[in-house]
């Protein structure tokens, strides 16, 4: 399927880096196994919304299948006595995005009120409906195409991440959606310009292709370290460091570690295709060893050691709620304690509440 260069899904790049649309025209997309999972769950979801949800009972993968029946039950009650329903809906925005379109997950009117509904199978970073850009461009465009058929006054734009066990409602109303489509616009319109230029971020870095030889991303890393690259020996001890410096270092975090990350796959590349890169080579990895036949191995231990030779334990809770599937594992919630991990550092803009820590909560060495 082709893919607009301005669509809703990139929109957290494109948007707040014009310069990264260029920048990323002519490097390869490759696709992972993630991205692969994701479209199965993704046609899953819209079989079991068409045809029923027999096609989630006997799909071979009832972990996914569990997964995705969450979504596809959130669906089905919200387009309870809706007034339409839509199920992978192709929108176009492009009265605002010139090319602009995608493919909304679900879209669902009722009365006044239009529910633009997207699944996200990842579980690698949540994501959150407020203010959230592909949903913004999706709603726009199921709008666009109910213009001056219905009335619609309201937009709530949703996110089911199911194997996070997250589910993000935002509303907004339509003056509103529009007033932030205005400022799109001219975000789209900037990237036309040759010298479109390019602004570091923690979203619009993270996925970008370009990363790894990009100025302004160099220059924010830089500026975070309060350090020039040509002198690594003067790193300042963070003991000497004010506290809003110590904040900006913090908040550059992911940007600096995904930035040397992009950096060393992209040199690791070059190297595996034999081009070379000064200063660095390939060298053997830590290697690593198995059974070559693991039931003729086992045979062989148990003469040898006896029962020493397996070792048996009873599965995680997590496996067997896996092997259960989504319908049965309420079933051994009695049996499960769930241990609340230790506080982990956050920024303010976090939408997880805070944490009170008292010093009476951690144990004192040598007491």
């Amino acid at each position: 399927m082709k893919h607009s260069n301005l669509g809703a899904s990139s929109a957290h790049r494109w948007a707040y880096c014009p310069g990264s649309v260029a920048a990323c025209a002519d490097l390869p997309n490759t696709s992972s196994a993630f991205a692969e999972e994701g479209r199965q769950a993704h046609d899953l979801a819209e079989t079991a919304l068409i045809y029923g949800n027999a096609a989630l009972d006997h799909f071979e993968n009832q972990e996914m299948a569990g997964f995705v029946r969450v979504y596809t039950e959130y669906v089905e009650r919200l387009a309870a006595d809706a007034d339409h329903l839509e199920i992978e809906g192709r929108v176009s925005f492009q009265d605002w995005v010139p090319g602009g379109f995608g493919t909304a997950d679900a879209i669902v009117l009722r009365g006044d009120t239009l529910h633009v509904v997207d699944l996200k199978y990842g579980m690698g970073v949540q994501v959150y409906a407020e203010n959230n850009p592909q949903g913004m461009l999706y709603a726009l465009g199921a709008y666009s195409e109910m213009r001056g058929k219905v009335d619609v006054r309201h937009v709530v734009i949703t996110i089911v991440q199911p194997r996070l066990d997250h589910i993000s409602e935002w509303a907004i109303s339509v003056p509103d959606l529009l007033r932030w489509a205005e400022w799109v616009s001219q975000r789209a319109e900037a990237t036309k310009a040759p010298d479109a230029p390019r602004f570091a971020g923690e979203s619009q870095c993270k996925f970008c292709l370009a990363k790894h030889n990009c100025g302004a991303l160099l220059k924010a890393t830089t500026d975070a370290l309060l350090v020039e690259f040509d002198d690594l020996s003067n790193v300042p001890n963070p003991d000497t460091l004010t506290d809003a410096q110590i904040s900006d270092a913090l908040a550059a975090k992911s940007l600096i570690e995904g930035w040397l990350n992009a950096v060393s796959i992209h040199v690791k590349g070059r190297l595996e295709t034999g081009e070379g890169f000064p200063g660095y080579k390939l060298v053997a990895g830590r290697s690593s060893r198995s059974w070559i036949d693991e039931s003729a191995a086992q045979s062989k231990l148990a003469g040898m050691i006896g029962d020493k030779a397996t070792v048996t334990k009873l599965i995680s809770p997590a496996q067997a709620e896996k092997a259960l599937g989504a319908k049965r594992k309420t079933e051994i919630a009695d049996f499960i304690a769930k241990k609340e991990g230790a506080p982990t550092l956050a920024p303010e803009s976090d939408k997880r509440p805070a944490v009170n820590v008292n010093i009476s909560d951690f144990d004192v060495e040598n007491e």
